[in-house]
């Protein structure tokens, strides 16, 4: 897997996480077995990138293979502060979730310290969730928020923001993600389907 599908890939996985792609489970719903299924066809979704074809190519991807990839390949790439992610792919393009996340760094980071301060409300360690739908066509993919809240507590779109935005800056993206703001897709993908249980990567 090429540095950048791989940079692509743990991008991509810590937006969804925040961005409503994924549901807390037990540990044992996945294995290693499923990581490793996962990256061989990453390594053939990237061999076939560049190559002329007379029909799509599809490659049906597990919501069980891409829970064990996040844990087992990706969840050194997470940024510090956020854990325990989870992929539920509901179907009809819809995606639910939840991850772990640590609320006080991004608080510090905004408050001004007045009284009506929103961003003195940000702290401690608790269960981010989300929902929303992934669309794509002609390789570009947009993720449409529906709902998001803290451990329970519904929280308004621009917070959410804020809290992918502190998480996911980096040298290429000092002021972090969007969450709805359309994404070429790497590898030559055309599209991705949300089936119940599976995306369906089509090239």
């Amino acid at each position: 897997m090429t540095h950048r599908t791989t940079r692509f890939l743990a991008a991509s996985a810590f937006v969804a996480v925040l961005a409503g792609c994924f549901v807390f489970a037990a540990t044992d719903q996945v294995s290693r077995r499923d990581a490793a299924r996962l990256q061989a066809k990453i390594d053939r979704i990237n061999k076939n990138a560049g190559g002329e074809r007379r029909s799509a190519l599809k490659t049906p991807i597990s919501e069980n293979e891409v829970n064990a990839y996040l844990r087992y390949e990706l969840g050194d790439k997470l940024p510090a502060g956020v854990k325990d992610p989870w992929v539920s792919i509901v179907g009809d393009g819809r995606l639910a979730g939840r991850a772990v996340v640590d609320l006080s760094q991004v608080g510090k980071s905004k408050k001004t310290g007045g009284m009506l301060d929103p961003y003195s409300y940000l702290g401690g360690t608790l269960p981010v969730t989300a929902n929303g739908v992934l669309k794509s066509k002609n390789g570009v993919a947009s993720f449409v928020l529906e709902s998001a809240s803290i451990s329970g507590v519904p929280m308004p779109v621009w917070m959410l923001q804020e809290i992918v935005s502190y998480y996911s800056k980096s040298a290429e993206s000092p002021q972090g993600v969007s969450i709805e703001k359309p994404f070429a897709l790497p590898a030559g993908i055309r599209e991705i389907q949300i089936d119940r249980g599976q995306a369906v990567v089509i090239q």
